[in-house]
């Protein structure tokens, strides 16, 4: 009998009961009362004692069920603490079997969903690997349990060349070679696990970064192994649907308790190793040292101190003379940029300009001096000095689509024309803008404006390219010429450089000329204006302005020896 039936048979018994007690007591009034308001009397009484009595067996089910929803609110409420265990209470159970039955199922699809959410949140849904989270639960408990002098390994592993693959082959290609990387680092982790030590802890962090621990490694010997096998491992071709890809990995490597005894430490100077791995070519491995941490430390520094640099106007512009070995006469001045750094003093680019194009702060930098370059030129135009001015152009600049009509609105608000700039972009820079970038170049040149390759020679250049560009100069990078005054084979790729300079029209300049030889060769090779210490130093604004000025020019033209030329204006 089911729960409903048996209260339904209660509650016809009880009204059974109710009315035969009623009949009785009717039928007693009736006997022994003889006066009429007496028996109506007992007559509503009687009818009173029915009434009762049914009021309390329709309200028996109502009182139930409230008590039973009462008891299920109790426990919805213990959700609150975590509770997504315990089933629905045995009064919602007897009165609703049904309501509970839903409870209890939909308590199992809560618990079930929360255990799957929990798996994804520790795993990376690629490749199955332990994620970051995951990874960093598993270390901290391992090197919690390691002992005092126990050495460890932190493996940080980086792809390279991976995104050329997700570019040329798309995303799903590229997560599948992510897949058959980690199945690879699998092979690596299931070669070194053993019965006598913890299992090495693989996971993929984010992208194509990989890191593995080694809980358990012998010594330096031991690691530099460990690294050797994983570089081995990735640098062997991967045949994905009938490509064969060369990716190869930069692995940084840290050991504990050497470089950090906290998973945070260890990650972190890996990080550091890794990049400069990568920055060595990649294809290998490095091991985390007090060099680079303090590298490391002096790059930060330095990040931070670049962007209060710019707030704070630490930045000055040094102008090198650039001079025509022809006539002798100086043609212009290319704008080298300085930081006054408040507590080391003058510093030179190469301290602090890779930095900035990492971090993004070099448009800012370029926005100042493209600034400051229309300042000094307005100055010259008004003191009625016409001389040209060069200045780089960052390829972080380039990104950016409202250069061009800044670099305009700059020099346009200044007086200052086009043709008096001269507009410097690295090789790497020129052969891989985009057509959008060649073609807004191509306008300032129509406009006056002088276009210029820098540090020719460093780069790969693509020939066709480099004859379709808007192109004037091309500046010869100073380690092609560094060597030509003693030795032949460089005064031969020289010689080679300019002739393909020549051929496509363009004017060659040669900086960093350090001795009279240097200039006198690149002279008889038709190198005719040439910048360099030989000359004259980086000098400010002022000091450029009174030294060119009092220097000496001639008019011999072809037949003035550099020699000469270079003895009248250093």
């Amino acid at each position: 009998m089911t729960e409903g039936t048996a209260q339904k048979v209660s509650n016809a018994v009880l009204s059974g009961a109710a009315g035969v007690a009623s009949f009785l007591f009717s039928l007693s009034a009736f006997l022994y009362l003889t006066e009429l308001p007496e028996q109506v009397v007992a007559s509503l009484v009687a009818g009173a004692f029915c009434l009762l009595v049914s009021y309390i067996a329709s309200e028996r089910p109502n009182s139930e069920s409230a008590r039973a929803l009462n008891a299920l609110g109790d426990r919805l409420m213990a959700v609150e603490d975590g509770d997504l265990v315990s089933p629905a209470p045995a009064i919602v159970q007897r009165n609703m079997p049904k309501l509970a039955t839903a409870v209890d199922t939909l308590f199992a699809e809560v618990r079930a969903s929360i255990e799957n959410a929990q798996a994804l949140g520790m795993y990376d849904p690629v490749t199955s690997l332990p994620n970051r989270l995951n990874f960093r639960a598993e270390a901290d408990r391992l090197i919690a349990n390691m002992g005092e002098k126990q050495m460890s390994a932190m493996l940080f592993i980086d792809l390279d060349r991976f995104k050329a693959v997700n570019d040329s082959l798309g995303h799903a290609r590229g997560d599948q070679l992510l897949v058959m990387v980690a199945n690879r680092l699998r092979v690596v982790v299931n070669g070194e696990a053993g019965p006598t030590h913890p299992r090495p802890i693989l996971a993929r962090l984010a992208g194509d970064e990989f890191t593995l621990f080694f809980p358990n490694v012998a010594g330096l010997p031991d690691v530099e192994r460990l690294a050797r096998r994983v570089v081995l491992a990735i640098a062997e071709p991967f045949e994905l649907h009938g490509h064969s890809i060369d990716i190869g990995a930069s692995i940084g490597v840290a050991v504990g308790p050497m470089h950090g005894r906290t998973i945070e430490s260890l990650m972190r100077a890996a990080d550091i190793a890794m990049y400069r791995a990568k920055a060595r070519g990649g294809g290998q491995h490095c091991l985390f040292s007090d060099e680079l941490a303090e590298e490391h430390t002096r790059k930060v520094q330095t990040e931070k101190a670049l962007t209060e640099a710019v707030q704070r106007g630490e930045f000055l512009l040094a102008l090198q003379p650039q001079l025509s070995l022809s006539t002798g006469e100086i043609t212009g001045a290319e704008a080298l940029l300085r930081w006054s750094h408040p507590r080391e003093g003058m510093r030179l680019p190469a301290t602090f300009i890779p930095i900035a194009e990492q971090t993004g702060i070099i448009t800012e930098i370029g926005d100042w001096v493209m600034a400051e370059v229309a300042s000094i030129l307005a100055s010259w135009h008004r003191d009625g000095i016409a001389k040209r001015l060069a200045f780089n152009v960052s390829p972080r600049q380039l990104d950016r689509s409202d250069f061009f009509a800044r670099l305009r609105q700059t020099f346009a608000e200044a007086g200052v024309p086009l043709s008096s700039i001269e507009l410097e972009f690295t090789e790497s820079a020129a052969m891989e803008c985009s057509a959008q970038v060649l073609a807004e170049i191509a306008s300032l040149r129509e406009d006056g404006a002088t276009i210029a390759i820098d540090d020719f020679g460093t780069g790969y250049s693509n020939i066709a390219r480099l004859r379709a560009m808007p192109l004037d100069r091309v500046k010869l990078d100073p380690s092609l010429i560094a060597d030509i005054d003693c030795d032949e084979k460089a005064r031969v790729v020289v010689q080679a450089v300019i002739h393909l300079i020549r051929g496509v029209g363009c004017e060659i300049v040669a900086e960093a000329v350090e001795t009279v030889g240097q200039a006198d060769i690149l002279r008889a090779m038709g190198c005719h204006t040439v910048q360099g210490f030989v000359f004259a130093q980086p000098m400010f604004e002022s000091e450029f302005v009174a030294w060119s000025s009092n220097a000496t020019r001639t008019t011999r033209g072809a037949d003035i020896q550099p020699s000469a030329a270079s003895t009248i204006l250093r």
